[in-house]
């Protein structure tokens, strides 16, 4: 089959490189003409988002050109069943809604590091700003090189380690033009457009390959259950079952970049109706990112590589100029990714680690040169982190997003369930976890995932499973730690508190009576075949 580059048409190219010359002019014109005019905190919602504007934003964070790319792959080789990470996600949505959102917002916090430091300590919360700093650099930073590598290898057909360095280097230069600050204005312009054409690859899609049901007919019966038997190779339920919840706690209730919006909400309500809102959004994931790949498999069922599907329905489907669209959108969207990835980085290490423990007299020009060295030193880092990926084997691009981010999660789910639903937890375990623990889970994964890779090994449980052993084995030391502290009398300094916490209103309970209703409905539907 031809390649994906030779698929392309000149006029594709001309679209691409027009489309970013156009965001770098805007964002010379945001940087330096129109710079006087914004008000500094026009990104500060300063708790004024509505629910509308935090079911999107925490939806449009969450969806990005990775996933794009990454559920098509999955769609292509077993069908729905990933759909599993977009559906089954509403449980810990409504936990971010009734357990969690409460007790952040009744503490009156910017940050969720700032919300353990009153739980635990400045020391915990120095040990999250590590563990912040390593999940920008493996889940936001070299997951989204890796993705948007793939994408730029099969534009123009290089191979993997110059296609992340070309990444790299386009994201410097919109730096430096400029054009950074018109990818964040034009961000929800450019997420609604992908959303658009998304919607299009799938009707145009189901089209040519003769309707719906022409798709189900020419599929296995199993791509349209979202629960695969015990011993299926890929995503058996029992791993789903027990070990998406850990990813699910971490990745909905506990991360800063998802949890933010609800931080700023009008109200605690408003906050609650937002995350159900992201849940009805969510449904959408299936119809817009895995029946692409579905679809393809059917009309192009020879593919060398899955990680293609998505990038060969576009240049087989659409026109030419439109091609050249979606590749533009989602290299820019990519860029934005990164460039906010690299930004966060700088941000937490220069504030919460550089200055509050080794230099608080800093001064700006101090604070501005540490935040481009760790910048650059993040890149570098990324970079690295990202040709190790690459090197995992057995692996298509969404099983490699979820076996990475499955070692990351366990930590993190720990401590905060811990540290929100048990008042005995105390500061030492949490540090231990955080510390000790996040060595074990990491360590961990880069046995499963390279010395001992699981593709040659056998012994190894699903990386789902081992997720949940691995959270099993430090939830049992976080209690122990926790029991004895108790035992011998040590006292922490707790300044949160719990007591008449606000109680969820009755529209509240009855949008997430309606969701529930709707997704036990949909995995009843998708169960049956």
């Amino acid at each position: 089959m031809e390649t994906i580059h030779s698929l392309l048409h000149p006029v594709d190219f001309v679209v691409v490189i027009a489309y970013l010359l156009v965001l770098i002019g805007i964002g010379y014109w945001v940087s330096f003409i129109k710079k006087k005019s914004i008000n500094e905190n026009l990104f500060l919602a300063g708790h004024s988002l509505g629910w509308g504007s935090i079911g999107f934003t925490m939806w449009g964070t969450n969806v990005g050109p990775s996933m794009l790319l990454a559920s098509a792959s999955i769609g292509y080789t077993t069908g729905v069943v990933a759909g599993n990470f977009g559906w089954y996600a509403f449980v810990f949505i409504f936990l971010l809604a009734v357990v969690f959102a409460p007790r952040y917002l009744h503490a009156k916090v910017l940050t969720l590091p700032e919300f353990m430091g009153k739980r635990f300590g400045q020391t915990t919360r120095n040990w999250l700003a590590w563990y912040t700093l390593a999940t920008i650099l493996i889940s936001w930073l070299a997951l989204t090189l890796f993705a948007g590598s793939k994408l730029i290898g099969q534009f123009l057909n290089l191979p993997m380690w110059s296609s992340v360095l070309l990444l790299v280097v386009i994201s410097a230069f919109f730096t430096v033009a400029g054009g950074l600050k018109a990818v964040a204005y034009t961000n929800v312009f450019q997420m609604m457009l992908l959303i658009i054409v998304s919607l299009i690859l799938t009707v145009v899609g189901l089209h040519q390959a003769g309707g719906i049901m022409a798709v189900y007919e020419n599929t296995p019966a199993s791509y349209w259950n979202l629960f695969l038997p015990a011993d299926d190779p890929n995503y058996p339920w029992i791993a789903i079952i027990l070990g998406y919840p850990i990813m699910g706690v971490w990745f909905w209730c506990t991360d800063q970049s998802m949890v933010q919006s609800v931080l700023g909400a009008k109200s605690l309500t408003q906050g609650q109706m937002g995350a159900n809102f992201t849940g009805w959004l969510k449904i959408l994931d299936v119809a817009l990112f895995i029946i692409p790949g579905i679809t393809c498999f059917v009309l192009f069922p020879s593919l060398a590589d899955p990680d293609e599907a998505y990038m060969t329905m576009v240049t087989r489907l659409l026109p030419a100029g439109m091609t050249g669209m979606v590749i533009a959108v989602l290299i820019a969207a990519l860029i934005s990714t990164i460039d906010s990835a690299l930004n966060s980085l700088s941000t937490v290490f220069t504030m919460d680690i550089y200055i509050k423990n080794y230099k608080s007299q800093a001064t700006q020009k101090e604070i501005i040169q540490i935040g481009r060295i760790i910048t650059v030193i993040g890149a570098v880092i990324a970079i690295f982190l990202t040709l190790a990926i690459n090197s995992i084997k057995g692996l298509n691009l969404f099983d490699v997003f979820q076996s990475v981010l499955s070692f990351i999660a366990p930590p993190m789910s720990v401590v905060f369930l811990f540290g929100v639903l048990w008042k005995k937890t105390t500061t030492r375990a949490a540090n231990v976890i955080l510390t000790y623990g996040t060595v074990f889970s990491i360590g961990t994964g880069i046995f499963y995932l390279w010395i001992f890779p699981q593709e040659k090994y056998d012994f190894w449980p699903h990386f789902l499973l081992l997720s949940f052993y691995i959270f099993i084995i430090l939830s049992a030391l976080a209690f122990l730690i926790s029991w004895f502290d108790s035992r011998s009398g040590q006292k922490d300094q707790n300044t949160l508190s719990y007591e008449n916490l606000p109680k969820p209103g009755r529209m509240v309970w009855i949008a997430w009576f309606l969701l529930i209703i709707t997704m036990v409905g949909l995995y009843i539907l998708f169960n049956g075949h």
